[in-house]
């Protein structure tokens, strides 16, 4: 099937597969961490959603930085993409967090809560990383 596509729809297919991947490293290693410091360890869904962030940003930053985007041609400089990567992600962590909070707030539960966020983000991330992240080329 991929082979009667354009290449240039083959290929954005094949990133956004990538991109895809590393956002599950991120999701799932994070939501592996946030069940043991939750349900585990006892601790509140805070504490817990902040140390499951933190190691799920580096495995998917590794991720899409090495992988998935990989540049062709010029690129940023790395302390550029990490700059983007940690704004975009910051303002995602609130934005994340208000909806999680949100949901709980109304009764579902946290668990329940990454699986609804975490498709608000498969869009909204895709299209921050490819354009300005990670860009092709250099926008400096």
């Amino acid at each position: 099937m991929l082979n009667k596509l354009k290449p240039e729809w083959r290929a954005q297919l094949i990133q956004f597969a990538k991109y895809f991947v590393g956002g599950s490293v991120y999701f799932w290693s994070g939501y592996a961490v946030f069940a043991f410091a939750y349900t585990g360890l006892g601790w509140k869904w805070l504490p817990s959603k902040i140390l499951a962030d933190i190691i799920g940003w580096s495995l998917g930053y590794l991720v899409q930085r090495y992988w998935a985007f990989v540049p062709k041609g010029k690129h940023l400089r790395e302390i550029e993409h990490i700059g983007r990567y940690i704004f975009i992600s910051v303002i995602g962590l609130a934005l994340d967090y208000a909806i999680i909070a949100g949901l709980f707030q109304i009764g579902i539960s946290p668990y329940a809560g990454f699986f609804i966020a975490a498709g608000f983000f498969t869009v909204w991330n895709y299209f921050w990383y490819k354009y300005w992240v990670f860009p092709e080329k250099s926008v400096a």
